[in-house]
């Protein structure tokens, strides 16, 4: 298997086709953490990393359309200061996934955010922190950096 840090991916464009939603949660929430176990949030995130690593986006806007493609959600930004950005997570698809309580299921969104702001900003190293909110059926995201 390559090692690739940058391999350009296209992004297909979404057409007719759709994914079943149960079919969509059965893999992502049942399967993945069957497989992976007690190891699987720490899995899913550093797999988020990779996944940005073939496919490196070159601004935010890029960023919010492979959100959206992936069906993982609508991202905004809520803030940003000069080592920290803040976003929000919105979809249908994340109030089950708020209600259960289980942390890794935004691991793997937390890590694609941390090595996408990693290539943007060009920094040394970027972190990712998921916060849901059950109350809104959101998800918050805190990405920090270090230039050096």
């Amino acid at each position: 298997m390559k090692d690739s840090t940058a391999i350009e991916q296209p992004i297909h464009s979404v057409d007719e086709r759709t994914i079943s939603i149960f079919g969509y949660e059965l893999i992502r929430d049942i399967l993945i953490p069957e497989i992976l176990g007690k190891d699987t949030h720490e899995i899913l995130y550093w797999a988020g990393k990779r996944l940005a690593r073939k496919f490196p986006l070159e601004d935010f806007d890029a960023l919010i359309d492979f959100f959206s493609k992936a069906s993982w959600g609508q991202l905004l930004i809520i803030k940003e200061s000069k080592n920290q950005l803040e976003l929000e997570l919105m979809s249908p698809r994340i109030a089950p996934r708020v209600k259960s309580k289980a942390e890794q299921y935004f691991q793997l969104e937390a890590g694609f955010l941390a090595q996408q702001i990693e290539f943007q900003k060009q920094v040394a190293t970027a972190e990712a922190f998921e916060h849901p909110i059950k109350k809104s059926n959101k998800v918050h995201f805190t990405v920090k950096w270090e230039k050096q």
